[in-house]
């Protein structure tokens, strides 16, 4: 019995004692990645013991947090990313790609469905909807579906045309918007798209809205490396895939 409370006793000093263990890792993200963090890192403080500390905002201004040298030990970010690089904020050997978030249509649910398979179709729906909204991407700070978007209508060659009807959103849910009859349709993320009283149309053709890539890496100022390298492993693991796949998303291996 002295021998089994002895090694219950150093085994729990050692678990104790272990830097592995409880080390809370941060990471910051962007808003394409809510849906996938929501799932994921429950399971990972499981599985590892770690905490996990999760910050999400605007693709823009969660890109400067990072440049600026933020607190963050595993910082997540979409192209073009060299200054992320040449910040020197960053392990740039530890890049990791994560998944691929695509930009969709959104109408109310039991609307008629409308086709968007083709650049043409997409930009007949535009010049017929009398309103539609989708994040602000203005001023390098805001949404990247919102930058996304306004280079797809660019290359319609109808961004011009559009402004009178454009409801650009910032910090304001678009499906309340879009369920309060607000708007025709909403665009942004497939990974965004969460409300009971909305359906997603489709997602836009390819050669319109290439999917944003969502990148991480392990930040040079990481205050536990070991942790912040095992949640950035975790990220591009199988369960990982399973999280982003959920969301709509592509993942990245």
């Amino acid at each position: 019995m002295k021998h089994l409370i002895l090694s219950a006793v150093i085994a729990l000093a050692i678990f104790n004692a272990s830097p592995a263990r409880a080390q809370e890792v941060s990471l910051v993200a962007p808003g394409g990645m809510r849906c996938a963090t929501d799932r994921m890192a429950p399971d990972f403080e499981h599985k590892t013991g770690h905490p996990v500390k999760v910050t999400i905002g605007s693709g823009g201004a969660t890109h400067q947090q990072v440049v600026h040298g933020e607190p963050f030990d595993v910082p997540i970010v979409q192209p073009p990313y060299q200054d992320v690089i040449d910040s020197g904020n960053v392990v740039t050997s530890s890049e990791t790609p994560l998944a691929t978030v695509p930009i969709v249509v959104v109408m109310r649910k039991g609307d008629p469905k409308p086709d968007i398979s083709t650049p043409d179709a997409v930009k007949h729906l535009l010049l017929a909807a009398k309103s539609i909204s989708y994040p602000d991407g203005a001023g390098g700070m805001g949404g990247a579906a919102g930058v996304s978007f306004d280079q797809t209508l660019t290359k319609l060659g109808i961004f011009e045309e559009m402004k009178p009807k454009v409801k650009r959103i910032k910090g304001v849910s678009l499906m309340h918007l879009l369920t309060n009859g607000d708007i025709d349709f909403a665009v942004s993320f497939a990974s965004e798209i969460n409300d009971p009283g909305v359906e997603v149309v489709g997602q836009l053709p390819k050669d319109i809205s290439t999917p944003t890539s969502l990148v991480g890496f392990v930040s040079a100022h990481a205050k536990s490396p070991e942790a912040a390298k095992a949640l950035l492993s975790y990220l591009s693991s199988p369960e990982a895939a399973a999280a982003y796949k959920a969301c709509g998303m592509q993942p990245g291996r």
